[in-house]
C-alpha cells in the first residue's frame, strides 16, 4: 500500500514580528542585550542573547530589536548592559519581564513591547516586607490571568487604520477595593476625565492591565495612570505624562503595542520602626530577660505608636563560652540555631507541675534585676525546661509536630545538638580540644546521636528547645505579619572561631586569621572581631549553598534584616590569628604592593620596614626604669641600640601569655596593663606588613605615618611611602572590590524576598555605595557619623531616600548620653541646628529630644528607625536612669558584657498614651506611612486618638530659652 506522504508534510508556521524597545543611557562602549527563556533570544544564555541598537530620539537614548516569532510565542525575559565581548556589566533588578502574544494576532503582525528598565528600588516593593506585610491587603489576584501576560482582546483589530495597545502597570502599593484606570489625552481615554477612563483589570502580583483601540489619526497620545479607592479618593501619578508617540502612518500593518509602563509613580514611601535588643525587653513574664512572645506586646506598641518596624539585634545562639562572655549576639555559635535565652518556659507545656510553677515563679523574681544576669538566667531556663522535658520527652518525640520540624531542619539540628553535647562533655567549644571528634563527619554524627547512645536524652534535649524557640519565634512573627509589622533581623559578618559551622564546614573559613574592622568612628586602633575570615573562593564552588541556607532560614521568622558590616562583602580587615588588637591588618582581597614596584621606587630595605622599630630611646621613654627589665625579658639586641622581640612573644597573644607567666612579673604586677599596651605598641611600630603566604608581597600599615619607623626615614622614602599607601586604601582596589561584592551580595539578596539594609558606617571605599544602590540595599545613616569627611554631623533634610536614618545604634551611645559627655560638641550641634549662640541645656531634655527625632521623621530616608532608649527620652519620668547606663555596646572593649535591660515593661508602654501619641504625631505629620488599627478611632488626618500629646515646650536652661519645636 502506498503511502499518501500526508505524515511528512508540516504545516506553515505562523509568524510575527516582535520588537523590543527600551530607553536606556548606557557609557560608552556598553551596549543593552535581552536574554529569556525562548531559544530565539538565547534561552537565559546572555551569550545567545539578542543585542539591540541605538538611536536618538529627542532627549532619550532608545535600544530596539526585531525578532521573527511564532504567532503563539510565550517568554520571560530581562535585559542586560554588557560590553563588546558580551560579558554581563549590569542586570535588571525585581522579576523577569513577561510576554504572551495574544490567540488571535495577525500572521505579520508587528508587536513592539515598549518597556522600562526595573531599577532596585522599585523591585524593593515585591520584598516580603511590603508585599507580604505593609501592604499584604493589596493584592488583587485573579486566578485566571497568567501574571504579567498579553491576554486576547476583545477589541483587537487587524484593520490598518488602528492601532492595539496594551497598557500594563505595576502598582505594589496599592490598598485593597482600589481600581485602576487610563486616563489620557484621546477620545478613547476620555479626554483626562477619570469617570470616561479605560478600567484595568488585575493580572495577580499587583499587575494591571487594560486592552485599548486607538485610531492612527489619535497619535500622539499622552496618558496617566490614576487609582481611586473604594470611598471615591483619586490618586493621579506624579511626574511628567506618559507618551506613546507612535508613526501614524499605515505602514506598520496590524500592530499591536504593550506599553509596559514599570510601577505607578507615587510619592516616596517612607515609614518608621524601633530598634530594641531582644534580651533588652522587659515584660510581666519575662524570667530575667526579653523573650521571644514578649515581641506580641512590643508589636503592639509599635502600632499605636505609628510603627510599621521592629527591628532586633541577632538571637542565634552564641553559647559558646558557657559565662557571660557570651552575651555578645554577633558571636554565633550557629548561624541557624536560635538563643535558648530567648524561650518562654512557662510556654513549653500545659500540664507543667505545680512545684516547677513555683520554681518558675521564685527563678522569675529573683532574676528581676536592672540588668540581664546572663548566666544565671541561662542556668535557670535550662535548668526548668530540662525538668519539663523529662516529663514529656516520649510525647514530645512522637508528636506529629516534632517530626516535621525535625525533617525541615536535621542538616543543621543533628550537627547543633551532637556539637553541644560535646561541648558540655569535653568542657569547651574549643573542637580542636575534642580528639577524634575534632574532625567531623557524617559517620561519627549519626554515632553522636544514635538513639541507642546513653546520652540520647541530652542529644534530644537540644531538639527540644530549638523546637519550641521556634514555635515561639514563629508565633510572634506571625502576629507580627498580622499586624503589617516589618520583624527586621540582624545577620552577623562572621561565626565564632569555636562554632558548629566551623566544625562542619572548615573548609569555608580561614581559620589561621581573624575578621575586624581598621580604625574608624568606633575605635581610633581599630578592632579584632575574633572570627576566622571566609573562604570565598571554596563558598563559590557551591553557588555559596552555606549563605543561600543561611538566609532561607532567617527567612521563617523575619520579613527584613540588616547586614552586619556590609563591608566585609567588599573586603574584610584580615588580621593574623594571633593578633589581639585590630591595628595591624590588610584589607582581604586586595592587590598588595609588589617587591618589584617597590624597589622600582627606590625602596629596597624591607627588613627595616616590617621589622618592628625598637629603639633604646623609645624603651626608655615607654617603661622609664622599668625598661632594662623589659628589654631582657621580652627583648634581644640585634644591633646598636635596636632590639626586636623574642620569639616566645613575638605576637600579641605571645606577649600576654608570657606577660602572666614570667619569673619577673611582680616586678611590673602593679603596671601590667600598662606595660603591654607599651610592647603592643612596639610590635605594631612598622611600615610594611609582610605577607606571610608570599615574602615578596607588602601592606602598607594603617596610619604608617604616625609611626616611628616612618619618621626617621628619609624624605624619599616618605613621598614613596605615602603614595602607595593612598593608592593601596583608595585607588587600586576598586574595581577588585566591586567585583567581589557583585560575585557575594546577589546571592544572599536572591536566596530569601526579606528586605536587605546594609550597615555602611566606617572606612567606606568610593565603589561601595554605587553598587549598593544597583543592588537596591538601603544604606544606613548615623548622624554623629556623616559620611561626608567635611561634616561633624549629618544632615537628616540631605539623606538620600535609600537609607535608614537614625540619631544612634546599639554600637554608640545613646541620644541622651551623646548630648550630655561632650559640652563643646553641644554647643557646635545647638549652633548648627539651631543657629543659636545661646548656652545649650547641659541634659538632654525631652524638647531636645523631639527636636532631634523630628529631624529624623522629617528626612527624605525611606525608613526613620530609632532606638527605643531615644524614644523614651522624650518623655521625663523615662530618663531618670543615668544616661550612660543605657549603652548597648561599646566598641571599644572586646570583652563588653552585653546586659542592658529597659527600666520600664512593655505594658507600660502599652498603657502610656500620652508617648504613644506624641510619637505617633511625630510619623503621621512626616508623612511617613502608619500601620492600621483594628476598632481605634481616627483623626480625619488617620492619626490615632489615643489621649492629650506631650506639651512641646521650649528649651529652658536658666539664663536662656529657645523654642526648638517653632518649627515642628
Amino acid at each position: 500500500m502506498a503511502s499518501s506522504g500526508v505524515s511528512t508534510l508540516q504545516k506553515p508556521l505562523k509568524k510575527a514580528k516582535l520588537t523590543f524597545r527600551l530607553p536606556y543611557f548606557t557609557n560608552w562602549g556598553q551596549s543593552i542585550l535581552v536574554s529569556g527563556s525562548d531559544p530565539a533570544i538565547g534561552a537565559w544564555n546572555v551569550k545567545q542573547g539578542l543585542v539591540l541598537r541605538p538611536s536618538h530620539e529627542g532627549s532619550e537614548l532608545i535600544w530596539r530589536g526585531t525578532i521573527s516569532v511564532n504567532c503563539d510565542f510565550n517568554c520571560a525575559y530581562r535585559y542586560y548592559v554588557v560590553d563588546d565581548s558580551r560579558n554581563v556589566l549590569r542586570w535588571e533588578a525585581g522579576q523577569p519581564h513577561n510576554v504572551s502574544l495574544p490567540d488571535n494576532v495577525a500572521v505579520g503582525a508587528m508587536v513592539e513591547v515598549w518597556d522600562l528598565w526595573q531599577t532596585a528600588s522599585e523591585a524593593l516593593f515585591f520584598r516580603s516586607a511590603f508585599k507580604d506585610v505593609i501592604f499584604h491587603g493589596g493584592s488583587f489576584s485573579d486566578p485566571g490571568i497568567s501574571p504579567g501576560s498579553i491576554q486576547s482582546s476583545c477589541n483587537y483589530s487587524h484593520e490598518q487604520d488602528f492601532v492595539n495597545v496594551q497598557f500594563k502597570i505595576v502598582c505594589p502599593r496599592i490598598e485593597g477595593s482600589t481600581s485602576v484606570f487610563v486616563t489620557g489625552s484621546s477620545l478613547t481615554l476620555g479626554n483626562w476625565v477619570v469617570k470616561d477612563a479605560v478600567k484595568s483589570a488585575c493580572t495577580g502580583d499587583f499587575t494591571w492591565q487594560a486592552d485599548c483601540l486607538f485610531r492612527r489619526d489619535e497619535f500622539p497620545i499622552k496618558y496617566k495612570y490614576c487609582q481611586k479607592d473604594k470611598a471615591g479618593n483619586l490618586l493621579l501619578e506624579v511626574g511628567h505624562n506618559r507618551e506613546l508617540p507612535i508613526d501614524p502612518t499605515p505602514e506598520k500593518n496590524h500592530v499591536l503595542i504593550v506599553a509596559s509602563d514599570g510601577t505607578f509613580r507615587e510619592m516616596p514611601w517612607r515609614g518608621a520602626g524601633a530598634a530594641v535588643p531582644m534580651f533588652s525587653v522587659r515584660s510581666k513574664d519575662d524570667l530575667g530577660v526579653g523573650e521571644f512572645l514578649d515581641l506580641k506586646l512590643l508589636v503592639d506598641w509599635a502600632v499605636q505608636s505609628g510603627f510599621h518596624l521592629v527591628q532586633l539585634l541577632p538571637v542565634n545562639d552564641t553559647s559558646v563560652h558557657g559565662m557571660w562572655w557570651d552575651s555578645y549576639p554577633y558571636s554565633s555559635l550557629s548561624v541557624f540555631a536560635l538563643h535558648p535565652l530567648y524561650l518562654r518556659v512557662q510556654a513549653l507545656s500545659k500540664d507543667i507541675p505545680q512545684e516547677i510553677q513555683q520554681e518558675i515563679l521564685k527563678a522569675k523574681e529573683r532574676l528581676d534585676l536592672k540588668d540581664v544576669d546572663y548566666e544565671a538566667t541561662m542556668a535557670s531556663k535550662l535548668s526548668l525546661a530540662r525538668k519539663i522535658f523529662l516529663l514529656e520527652k516520649e510525647t514530645f518525640l512522637a508528636s506529629s509536630s516534632f517530626q516535621k520540624f525535625f525533617a525541615e531542619n536535621e542538616e543543621w539540628l543533628k550537627p547543633y545538638a551532637a556539637f553541644c553535647f560535646l561541648r558540655d562533655f569535653f568542657e569547651t567549644s574549643d573542637h580542636t580540644q575534642w580528639g577524634r571528634f575534632g574532625h567531623f563527619s557524617k559517620e561519627k554524627l549519626e554515632k553522636i546521636i544514635s538513639k541507642d547512645a546513653v546520652h540520647y536524652d541530652l542529644v534530644c534535649f537540644q531538639y527540644y528547645i530549638q523546637f519550641h524557640l521556634h514555635l515561639q519565634l514563629s508565633e510572634a512573627a506571625a502576629y507580627a505579619r498580622k499586624k503589617r509589622v516589618v520583624l527586621k533581623g540582624d545577620l552577623p559578618i562572621g561565626v565564632d572561631r569555636h562554632s558548629v559551622d566551623t566544625w562542619v564546614y572548615p573548609n569555608l573559613f580561614r581559620m589561621n586569621t581573624s575578621t575586624g574592622a581598621p580604625p574608624d568612628y568606633f575605635d581610633k586602633n581599630g578592632q579584632n572581631w575574633g572570627f576566622p575570615t571566609y573562604n570565598w573562593e571554596e563558598m563559590s564552588k557551591d553557588n555559596y549553598a552555606w549563605w543561600r541556607s543561611r538566609l532561607t532560614q532567617m527567612a521563617k521568622y523575619f520579613t527584613a534584616y540588616r547586614i552586619d558590616h556590609i563591608l566585609g562583602f567588599f573586603r574584610i580587615w584580615e588580621l593574623p590569628e594571633q593578633a589581639i588588637t585590630g591595628l595591624v591588618g590588610k584589607f582581604r582581597p586586595s592587590i598588595p604592593l609588589s617587591q618589584e614596584e617597590l624597589e622600582h621606587e627606590g625602596i629596597w630595605d624591607f627588613d627595616r620596614l616590617t621589622r618592628p622599630y625598637i629603639r633604646q630611646e623609645a624603651l626608655q621613654d615607654k617603661f622609664g626604669t622599668l625598661w632594662t627589665v623589659i628589654a631582657s625579658t621580652f627583648l634581644s639586641k640585634y644591633k646598636e641600640n635596636f632590639y626586636e622581640f623574642k620569639e616566645d612573644c613575638n605576637t600579641e597573644k605571645k606577649m600576654v601569655a608570657k606577660l602572666k607567666s614570667s619569673a619577673e612579673k611582680s616586678m611590673w604586677s602593679d603596671k601590667e596593663d600598662m606595660i603591654k599596651q607599651g610592647l603592643f605598641n612596639l610590635l605594631k611600630d612598622v611600615v610594611l606588613i609582610r605577607d606571610s603566604e608570599d615574602t615578596r608581597k607588602f601592606y602598607p600599615r594603617f596610619n604608617l605615618e604616625d609611626t616611628s619607623s616612618f619618621k626617621d626615614l628619609d624624605d624619599h622614602s616618605k613621598n614613596v611611602l605615602r603614595g602607595k599607601y593612598d593608592d593601596y586604601y583608595f585607588h587600586r582596589q576598586e574595581n577588585l572590590w566591586r567585583q567581589n561584592a557583585l560575585k557575594t551580595l546577589p546571592v544572599l539578596l536572591n536566596s530569601s524576598d526579606m528586605l536587605a539594609c546594609g550597615e555602611d558606617l566606617g572606612l567606606i571605599p568610593s565603589c561601595v555605595h554605587p553598587v549598593m544602590q544597583e543592588l537596591g540595599l538601603i544604606g544606613l545613616r548615623i548622624q554623629r557619623m556623616p559620611s561626608e569627611p567635611d561634616l561633624e554631623f549629618g544632615i537628616p533634610s540631605k539623606y538620600d531616600y535609600m537609607t535608614v536614618c537614625a540619631p544612634s545604634c546599639h554600637d554608640c551611645s545613646t541620644l541622651r548620653a551623646w548630648w550630655e559627655e561632650d559640652e563643646e560638641r553641644r554647643y557646635r550641634f545647638y549652633k548648627t541646628f539651631l543657629g543659636s549662640d545661646e548656652v545649650p541645656p547641659p541634659r538632654c531634655v525631652p524638647s531636645i529630644a523631639y527636636f532631634i527625632i523630628h529631624q529624623h521623621v522629617d528626612a527624605p530616608s525611606m525608613w526613620a528607625i530609632f532606638p527605643l532608649q531615644d524614644l523614651l527620652a522624650l518623655k521625663e519620668e523615662y530618663t531618670k536612669r543615668p544616661a550612660a547606663e543605657e549603652t548597648i555596646n561599646d566598641p571599644t572593649n572586646p570583652k563588653h558584657y552585653w546586659r542592658y535591660r529597659l527600666h520600664v515593661t512593655v505594658e507600660t508602654l502599652l498603657a502610656d498614651n500620652e508617648l504613644k501619641t506624641a510619637i505617633r504625631d511625630l510619623v503621621v505629620n512626616s508623612g511617613r506611612s502608619c500601620p492600621p488599627i483594628e476598632g481605634a478611632d481616627t483623626k480625619p488626618d488617620g492619626n490615632l486618638v489615643l489621649g492629650s500629646s506631650v506639651e512641646k515646650k521650649p528649651v529652658e536652661n536658666g539664663n536662656t530659652r529657645v523654642s526648638l519645636l517653632a518649627t515642628a
